[in-house]
């Protein structure tokens, strides 16, 4: 007999393991009846779960460890379980706001966070509108920690929460001077040809933990079974998307009105890493744009955890150390371990690391002896220490 899950997602090419693991029928495998749940926003999924009408949830990273801390909807302990993809996402300017940043210098580029940074906070005389699809999401982390490291403006962004699906008629009506959003919206706001981009988000941080598996600890401490039959399956599908004989099949798959609803191309751009970021422009390639399960994509690391601490102190002003200790205690490296062992996966050696160490892949410790990490580095080159074991 088969237990039935509830698993909300919002319809983006990062909810994928969640869809193959449906579609490919590991869940069933697990004896599992996944039903997936699309959700029209990142909060009406955050409500759904912290009441009970889900059990799980594609999820923002840095969403359970905001709702741990009281910071969104009602307080609920939130976990997250694994990583389910990292990077995947752009940032992308109005064409308004392209044609200021080109009057200030700006060449077009689409690998350059440096060079970007002056002629975006300097291009107009007023504080810059920012979407975001969520106020604690990787977009908006990544975002700030870029233009913080920057020359300083004199005025601070406005952030305006902004639903992926709406992200381009935001733009197109002139609402948003920028877009921080994950794929395929960003290429939806390109097609309309009222915006371009101007960065991936690897870029700012190479290996980002963009969207997590996640539940209420409650549920999890009382599903033991499912939870462990539920990340077997994703994992099993994380892994099937990043081998490449399966990416045709891995867009069909997506691309269907049952889950994103989008035409081919849009979700092809984000798995083959190509993009036309203005209209009519020429390809560029982003190597890596989005990983579903190489280079230890679905550890969730209490580092990168700390990270995220550390980063909704800098916006929010609440105690540093606190954000910290509470986003480290909702990633489960235990139930990762646990689950995942029995399928003979490897596994890091630590369940931290010294975060933007590493330029290139680097061979590190692991269960099995030896594992690929990296490259995972901050685009300024800084390194993020908080008492890393590995």
């Amino acid at each position: 007999m088969s237990t039935r899950l509830n698993c909300g997602y919002v319809p983006l090419v990062d909810s994928a393991p969640l869809i193959v693991a449906q579609d490919m029928r590991f869940a069933a495998d697990e004896g599992i009846e996944l039903n997936l749940l699309p959700q029209p926003s990142w909060s009406a999924l955050r409500d759904l779960l912290a009441l009970g009408h889900l059990d799980a949830a594609h999820m923002l990273s840095p969403m359970p460890a905001a709702m741990s801390l009281g910071l969104s909807g009602a307080p609920a302990q939130v976990d997250a379980l694994m990583v389910l993809s990292a990077n995947g996402t752009v940032i992308g300017v109005s064409s308004q706001m392209a044609d200021a940043m080109r009057a200030k210098g700006w060449h077009g580029g689409f690998d350059d966070p440096s060079g970007t940074a002056t002629p975006l906070l300097n291009a107009l005389d007023r504080p810059l509108r920012v979407g975001v699809p969520f106020p604690y999401s990787m977009h908006r982390l990544l975002f700030e920690y870029w233009i913080d490291a920057g020359d300083q403006s004199p005025f601070a962004p406005e952030i305006i929460t902004t639903p992926p699906p709406l992200m381009a008629d935001a733009v197109g009506a002139g609402e948003l001077d920028v877009f921080c959003v994950g794929e395929p919206w960003g290429s939806v706001v390109v097609s309309a040809g009222v915006g371009e981009l101007i960065l991936p988000g690897g870029a700012i941080w190479a290996q980002a933990p963009e969207k997590v598996l996640a539940a209420r600890r409650s549920w999890i401490e009382a599903n033991d079974k499912a939870v462990g039959g539920l990340m077997r399956a994703v994992w099993r599908a994380a892994r099937w998307l990043d081998q490449p004989e399966n990416r045709v099949l891995a867009i069909e798959i997506l691309a269907r009105s049952a889950h994103l609803n989008l035409p081919v191309p849009a979700v092809e751009h984000a798995l083959t890493g190509r993009f036309a970021t203005r209209l009519g422009g020429p390809p560029v390639h982003v190597p890596d744009f989005v990983l579903f399960h190489d280079r230890a994509t679905n550890f969730p690391w209490r580092s990168q955890a700390a990270w995220i601490g550390a980063q909704i102190a800098q916006i929010t002003g609440i105690e540093r150390t606190h954000a910290i200790a509470v986003a480290q205690n909702s990633v489960r490296p235990d139930f990762y371990r646990a689950h995942l062992a029995q399928m003979g996966v490897d596994m890091p050696g630590a369940s931290s690391k010294i975060e933007g160490a590493l330029s290139n892949a680097t061979a590190v410790a692991s269960t099995k002896g030896q594992m690929i990490l990296g490259p995972d580095a901050f685009f300024d080159g800084k390194t993020c220490d908080f008492g890393a074991d590995f």
